[in-house]
């Protein structure tokens, strides 16, 4: 029970970090000092994790990836509305 409660935590903390980052690209109206290529990587990686969460049937992987995954693909779907 101890490990859920640690990798829900910690998936909450890392997922959470991804919102400061939207709400600043959408008051700007830019994303020019992100990188697309850094975002487009990060997503691939967090989907492939999405996937081992499903893999191990793990609860904590699954729900905080998938948040992840959207967060990281409003990013992108950002930076290149902003381009």
């Amino acid at each position: 029970m101890i490990e859920l409660i640690i990798g829900l935590c910690a998936g909450t903390l890392c997922t959470i970090s991804f919102i400061p980052q939207i709400i600043k690209i959408c008051r700007q109206k830019h994303a020019r000092d992100l990188s697309l290529a850094t975002f487009c990587i990060l997503t691939g990686g967090i989907l492939l994790w999405l996937v081992y969460g499903f893999i191990i049937g793990s609860i904590p992987i699954i729900v905080t990836n998938t948040i992840m995954a959207l967060l990281s693909l409003m990013i992108v779907t950002l930076k290149l509305k902003y381009k």
